[in-house]
């Protein structure tokens, strides 16, 4: 099957850049790796977030299909790793939209946001009233961190200024969801579940693996890591590469410390193809991938040079990156985040050899480190297996180009017994025309829990 063009040209369509600042500060991303290995056991962080952890409504609108409670609370990250969220995120801001009647029973969704989705109207929109309508499923939309209101002052729309960013947002609505579906148990709903689109698919997938009850989980246009995300999908190409590679090769901390600190080894791992790296160099022959601009290659920059050149020293011990299974994949990844460079023929050919190789092994290791992060946090086998799998329902659209499932584990492999329903087309038609099939999957897990617990 092949990628979605519609994908692929919308994202062409958009400036934005990812990650502009970095990694992030080295102390946070190991402040967050250490909470990781806590979040990723549900036994050891199920008694986190309190039964009774205060959740509050601030306002009701009275709406002619609906009732819209507007509500916050404190997000529990900020007590368990602080000053690790902004400023502008510790308050959890939520809509709660419920219908005027109740039917036999009183089910609550939770959507966690997508990319881009900011404030609530989408969600309300699109997947909340409808619902009302057409099940008298309640809707609990909770704002992700760094988006809406929980936006710092200095970024910009949507895009993260540090990968750390992405992480922290994780940890926050895994607590975030746990402090909310408390809340509901409370006040008497029942069943609950949850959802998301895309990055919230992704999101409501890693809380309820911290869930101890069974829940019914139903995640849109999401899979199994968001590392193929940010090196294989089309969002690797709005990925500031160039600052990731600067840092990664002037600070030594990120390979000698925080690369020991990654856990996650399954077979889809970056430490799967040490050998492969080690012993094919062949394999990244391809000059036509690299950007070999005047900048990259000048040989009056001393102190650049300095920089990219402590990486030759540690190449060894670095290049336990970057699975077998990734192989065919390592060229596309390569090019995505590359920039075309002028002609070789307008080059020495001993510069050129010199600046590739250096500037190849660099884009190699930050690469399989960005890989390595990424599913460390973010893979879902780096997490507990949900109680009850069976009561998820997980949407995919065979053509997406921005959730790449080629060269990682599927979801039916970490969760036996889960269902995966395929859409025709990519990312972008699925969500602008299908989301009536990902409320019906929703329906759907609902009914299966009911049939299965409802005597609970």
């Amino acid at each position: 099957m092949g990628l979605s063009r519609l994908d692929v040209l919308y994202r062409r369509l958009l400036l934005t850049k990812l990650f502009i600042q970095g990694w992030g500060k080295p102390e946070d991303l190991k402040r967050i790796f250490e909470f990781r290995k806590i979040i990723g056991n549900r036994e050891r962080c199920k008694d986190l977030v309190q039964r009774d952890y205060p959740v509050f409504i601030d306002k009701v609108e009275d709406q002619t299909d609906c009732k819209i409670h507007n509500g916050h609370f404190i997000s529990p990250l900020e007590h368990f790793v602080p000053g690790i969220l902004p400023a502008e995120s510790v308050k959890a801001r939520f809509q709660f939209i419920v219908p005027k009647k109740w039917k036999r029973h009183r089910p609550v969704c939770i959507h966690l946001a997508g990319t881009g989705d900011h404030f609530f109207w989408r969600r309300r929109t699109l997947m909340a009233r409808p619902m009302i309508k057409e099940s008298g499923i309640a809707s609990l939309l909770l704002e992700n961190p760094y988006y809406g209101y929980r936006k710092p002052k200095d970024q910009l729309r949507s895009s993260l200024k540090n990968v750390s960013d992405l992480f922290v947002m994780g940890g926050a609505l895994i607590l975030e969801s746990a402090a909310l579906l408390h809340w509901l148990e409370r006040e008497g709903f029942w069943p609950l579940g949850m959802t998301g689109i895309s990055m919230g698919g992704h999101m409501a997938s890693l809380a309820v693996t911290n869930w101890p009850k069974p829940i019914p989980l139903i995640p849109c246009l999401s899979w199994t890591t968001a590392s193929s995300v940010f090196t294989t999908g089309v969002l690797s190409g709005a990925v500031n590469w160039k600052e990731l590679e600067k840092q990664y090769a002037a600070h030594t901390v990120y390979e000698e410390e925080i690369i020991n600190m990654l856990e996650y080894c399954g077979t889809d791992s970056f430490r799967m193809g040490q050998e492969f790296v080690k012993n094919a160099p062949g394999s990244f022959d391809s000059l036509s991938d690299l950007d070999l601009t005047h900048e990259l290659l000048d040989l009056h920059a001393p102190e650049r040079d300095q920089q990219m050149g402590l990486r030759s020293s540690r190449a060894s011990d670095s290049a336990l990156l970057m699975g077998r299974r990734e192989r065919d994949g390592l060229d596309q990844m390569l090019s995505a985040v590359s920039s075309s460079g002028p002609h070789l023929d307008m080059l020495h050919a001993k510069n050129i050899t010199w600046g590739a190789n250096r500037r190849q092994s660099l884009q190699r290791e930050s690469l399989c480190f960005m890989k390595g992060v990424m599913d460390e946090c973010t893979h879902i086998a780096n997490f507990s297996v949900p109680v009850d799998p069976s009561l998820i329902i997980i949407v995919q659209a065979k053509e997406d180009a921005y959730v790449p499932r080629t060269g990682v584990r599927s979801l039916q492999e970490i969760w036996p017994g889960c269902e995966v329903r395929y859409l025709k087309g990519g990312h972008i038609s699925a969500y602008l025309f299908k989301q009536g099939l990902f409320r019906q999957a929703i329906y759907d897990a609902y009914d299966r829990f009911l049939q299965k617990y409802s005597s609970l």
